[in-house]
């Protein structure tokens, strides 16, 4: 044990840290493709005075710190590319009040969202933003997390009120609070949301909340096309039909869904739709959108209403990741995302699907079209560099569309490693004010360096390429 991690050892209760190589191995990756890399040490602070004085001491000796949920994120955010500390925040997972009236509730940042919905269930309520893995709500903050939900009760920034989060330096800010607008002050808050752990680590949260839905539906709707499912989609929503869930599946990926979860879908270009609402408005709302799909085309409409099939159905769209790799044993996935303008969104997925044919690549597109943003799946042997070039350039084609047609190189997976290179092209000068706010709040650079904005100096761009 290096002298250093003897030092921070000596902060805390011996439980609190750890070289073991398990814990150590663990910590080293995400679900991405990228390159795992050891931490030195495992921290597990269990209040915000914990961090503030893990902190402080990394910040005095320049060790890099990296916070770590449960490592569900998808572009390497949680990778510790310069070893050091990896700050597990699984430990301070209390729920700390709940305010039914208010329609808020007040967290620790290692909860996780499904322990925090089973114990709003008894007050009527429910927290949002559903990003598939159950993910802690520190990490949703921290990387802006979205999901099926976004839709009807948008992403994770619209639902923080306030937070507290530990900078650098061990200080400790309140930003926000438990009420629902502010003109006072800068709002410093939403600078933290997003920010991937590169600016502070968030240790509490105030969060929105709403009544748990009085009716429920859901359906598949499958399409010849996914034209036709996105134009479909689209039309819906210029209803204003009471919308929860509007998420689109190719046939390639129903697929491998059907393989793995022994569901028996019809291996078509699928929406699969949720309705929330009261059970007279639900109803109507629910006739008129099958009429309306089959306007343009629908091929089959299947409704469920039935609560079990409901969470099949959700489980089967979640667990579509796992699928893939459960059909591809060896290989690992870059599970990519962009997002546009809804009228640039039926090309842009044309355009996924035509690339991953000519690359002759495996995958498959999906996304929460309501929003304009969309998934492309590519299993990758990480062994053969060809092929996660291949991958990689595809990769490349998707985030120019997004920028050529006014979009963004991610909707909400976030930068972490696998986007960095995008940022100079997406942000122009406004990239070197970050970097600005980035060595203002972290001169030594120790939180999660190498990620979100690149130092000054270092920013790529994006290579001559067409898409096809």
């Amino acid at each position: 044990m290096t002298a250093w991690i003897e030092a921070l050892q000596a902060l805390l209760k011996p439980d609190q840290l750890t070289t073991n190589p398990t814990a150590l191995e663990h910590h080293s990756h995400d679900e991405s493709y990228h390159a795992p890399r050891l931490p030195d040490v495992v921290v597990y602070p269990e209040t915000t005075d914990d961090v503030a004085r893990i902190l402080r001491f990394a910040d005095e000796r320049r060790i890099p710190i990296v916070p770590f949920g449960v490592g569900s994120s998808l572009e390497g955010h949680v990778v510790p590319l310069e070893g050091g500390i990896s700050l597990d925040m699984t430990r301070m997972n209390r729920i700390l009040e709940v305010r039914a009236d208010d329609f808020l509730v007040r967290v620790e940042a290692g909860l996780t969202r499904t322990a925090l919905n089973k114990a709003l269930a008894s007050y009527g309520l429910f927290f949002s933003v559903d990003p598939g893995a159950d993910a802690t709500l520190g990490g949703m903050a921290a990387t802006n997390a979205s999901g099926t939900t976004a839709v009807r009760y948008g992403v994770m920034r619209d639902q923080v009120r306030g937070m507290t989060v530990v900078l650098a330096d061990g200080r400790v800010l309140h930003l926000g609070g438990p009420y629902v607008k502010s003109s006072s002050g800068y709002d410093l808050k939403n600078l933290f949301i997003g920010s991937e752990g590169t600016l502070g680590v968030i240790t509490e949260l105030w969060l929105r909340l709403y009544g748990l839905p009085e009716a429920v539906a859901a359906a598949r709707v499958t399409f010849p096309s996914v034209r036709q499912a996105v134009e479909a989609a689209h039309g819906m929503l210029k209803m204003n039909l009471s919308l929860a869930r509007v998420e689109l599946v190719d046939r390639t990926s129903i697929r491998q869904m059907n393989a793995m979860k022994r569901t028996a879908y019809p291996e078509a270009d699928t929406l699969f739709l949720e309705f929330h609402g009261s059970p007279t408005a639900l109803e109507a709302d629910v006739r008129t959108a099958e009429a309306f799909v089959r306007e343009y085309g629908a091929a089959d409409v299947h409704m469920e209403r039935d609560k079990a099939a409901r969470e099949r159905l959700w489980e089967a769209r979640h667990h579509l990741a796992y699928a893939y790799l459960h059909a591809h044993p060896g290989k690992k996935q870059l599970v990519t995302d962009v997002c546009v303008p809804l009228s640039a969104l039926a090309e842009g997925i044309e355009t996924a699907r035509r690339e991953l044919e000519a690359r002759g690549l495996e995958g498959g597109v999906l996304g929460h079209i309501g929003d304009g943003n969309f998934h492309t799946i590519v299993m990758i042997d990480t062994d053969d560099p060809h092929e996660v070039a291949t991958a990689e350039a595809l990769h490349e084609a998707l985030v120019r569309y997004a920028l050529q047609n006014g979009g963004t190189a991610t909707g909400e997976h976030g930068v972490g490693i696998g986007k960095v290179k995008y940022q100079a092209e997406e942000h122009g000068l406004a990239l070197s004010v970050m970097q600005d706010v980035k060595r203002m709040l972290d001169p030594h650079n120790i939180l999660n360096p190498g990620k979100k904005v690149p130092p000054p100096g270092t920013a790529h761009r994006l290579t001559p390429m067409s898409v096809r």
